[in-house]
């Protein structure tokens, strides 16, 4: 649908420029619905430039709209208002034209950094926040046009892969990929399973940490893996393959993907030649040994360190390998903007390396999406009742749990296969909303009980509404007719809700602008509301009156349309039955 507000704004920028006035058209949604729908301060900001009475402006702006502007009642209130109120037949016109997204200025290659989870170890729920805001963001810029790809950025290249090569050497010495003079092929299987790796990895890091001997064994194993050892690379393969199914079946619960499955050690190689290269341009320093790259500004006001691009023992740090990532970003994949959904205590290390790229001469635009932590009852991060973080399956399980015996309770049964995929889809749009209807830099409070209810600004309220609307349409087969051209006297619920859901479009672009996509959640409760009390004020089968009817079942598709648009953007998936 086309956006009103983007409408007015157009009409009242013409009518600014007929006037003779230099200021930009500035139109939101009333601050008073019971007076009008629409509403400026534009002739008030010009009363104040030109030292004139508002009140005129706004009358002179008033007679030039009326020129264009037919379907709307212009009037001026208070000290200079420009106030707009849109017909029930204007309403109707604009809301049958569907939903047609309002682009961008120019289309724009995209790359979306989220995820992040390290091979070889559990997903937790410190990786939910990254996962489902990055995947949001990424179907949001989408929506306006943009070739967007997801890259997960897998940690799959540090001391940890030393490490469980030594552990499992321990375990078992005779395996070929530990004898240096074997000439075979590996095994196509892995020695090892997820749950396995997941119990070495703790124990041998351990034991590394009280024993210098140990480690040093890790470290070199480390630096043998990474100088390409055949045994010891086919051996990291493995781990990685065996850590990526299982990720895979975690982000497929949470109706997550991505297009790009690379990781950190995707860039080893490129290293050395990258640093070379910016040694050649003079952006390199050497400092206690290492090297360094400057991005300080005089204009800081706190410290800001310089970036080591090499350690004064040889090694290279994330830094190094977010700058070599950001290079074939942009000369391969020709990103003009990377966003990145991290942890919010990484704000420096990010701000760093883009500095650096800038320096480097890279135009591409970056933007640091930093998150806030799930907080247990306590406040700090959610945590299992032994201490240890929550792994991601568990809490999914958790809040399946609970969803399946909110529908027991519901409808006194549950057995089919059916309700199970439902409690998962139900439990997940819980744990999503909950965390997506905060701003991403917030800290939020895990409460099991209110993210499962079925009243409030909940997921499984927006399910449940949606579920309402699909059971009432279901009940007639009456065609839907398109209101573009009716003449009806709308109630106050039928234009309100009309209203609301014009403003569609206004709300994707607030959370696109702002790379946020709690306005969308906020938006989609609000539909569900008025949907819910338009329902409450109006028969809609059992009206009488055929246009009505016909009026109010079209109202409930365009209702539905919104709503699944929206539960879309935020990733979320509907169920067609609670």
């Amino acid at each position: 649908m086309i956006s009103l507000q983007l409408h007015i704004t157009d009409l009242l920028t013409k009518a600014l420029d007929v006037c003779g006035y230099d200021e930009p058209a500035f139109v939101k949604a009333s601050d008073r619905p019971d007076l009008s729908d629409y509403q400026s301060t534009v002739a008030l900001s010009l009363g104040k430039k030109l030292k004139t009475n508002p009140v005129e402006i706004a009358n002179k702006l008033k007679e030039a709209l009326s020129v264009s502007a037919d379907s709307l009642e212009i009037f001026v209130a208070g000290p200079g208002f420009l106030n707009f109120k849109c017909t029930d037949a204007c309403l109707m016109a604009y809301l049958s034209k569907g939903i047609a997204p309002i682009k961008a200025a120019a289309s724009q290659n995209v790359i979306v950094d989220y995820g992040g989870p390290n091979v070889a170890k559990p997903m937790h729920v410190g990786h939910l926040r990254s996962s489902i805001i990055g995947e949001s963001l990424k179907r949001l810029c989408r929506y306006k046009g943009h070739v967007v790809l997801g890259d997960i950025h897998l940690g799959d290249w540090g001391t940890q892969m030393g490490m469980l090569i030594v552990a499992l050497q321990e375990k078992h010495p005779d395996l070929p990929y530990f004898d240096n003079s074997f000439e075979g092929a590996y095994p196509e299987t892995s020695p090892v399973t997820l749950d396995q790796l997941q119990e070495i990895y703790p124990q041998i890091s351990s034991r590394c940490k009280e024993d210098e001997s140990l480690a040093e064994k890790a470290r070199t194993a480390t630096y043998e893996l990474q100088n390409g050892r055949p045994g010891y690379r086919a051996l990291w393969q493995h781990f990685v393959c065996v850590s990526v199914n299982d990720m895979k079946r975690n982000f497929e619960h949470l109706n997550v993907s991505f297009e790009q499955w690379f990781g950190e050690s995707r860039y080893q190689e490129a290293i050395p030649s990258m640093i070379a290269a910016y040694e050649k341009k003079g952006l390199v320093r050497e400092s206690d040994g290492a090297l360094v790259i400057d991005v300080a500004s005089s204009t800081d006001k706190k410290e800001m360190p310089p970036l080591i691009l090499k350690k004064k023992d040889g090694g290279f740090l994330y830094a190094t390998t977010d700058l070599a990532t950001i290079e074939e970003r942009v000369h391969t994949f020709n990103a003009d903007r990377i966003i990145y959904v991290v942890d919010g205590r990484q704000r420096l290390h990010f701000e760093q390396v883009f500095r650096a790229a800038e320096k480097v001469g890279h135009k591409t635009t970056f933007d640091f999406i930093g998150f806030g932590t799930m907080n247990g009852p306590d406040n700090k991060p959610f945590k299992t009742r032994s201490g240890g973080a929550m792994r991601l399956e568990e809490l999914i399980q958790m809040l399946t749990e609970e969803a399946a015996v909110r529908i027991k309770e519901a409808r006194g049964d549950f057995e089919t296969k059916e309700d199970e995929a439902r409690a998962q889809a139900i439990g997940v749009a819980a744990l999503k909303f909950a965390d997506l209807q905060h701003n991403p830099s917030q800290n939020y409070q895990f409460d099991l009980k209110k993210f499962m209810n079925f009243e409030g600004k909940t997921g499984p309220y927006l399910l449940y509404a949606l579920v309402r609307i699909f059971a009432l349409l279901e009940k007639t087969s009456e065609e839907t007719i398109d209101f573009k051209d009716h003449t009806l006297s709308l109630s106050s619920a039928e234009r309100i809700l009309m209203l609301k859901i014009l403003q569609t479009e206004e709300v994707i672009e607030r959370a696109y602008q702002a790379l946020s996509p709690h306005f969308l959640c906020d938006f989609a409760f609000d539909v569900a509301q008025v949907f819910s009390r338009f329902y409450s004020a109006h028969p809609i089968l059992s009206e009488k009156d055929d246009m009505k009817r016909h009026l109010r079942l079209w109202l409930c598709t365009k209702t539905k349309e919104t709503l699944l648009l929206l539960l879309e953007l935020l990733g979320i998936s509907c169920v067609n039955k609670m």
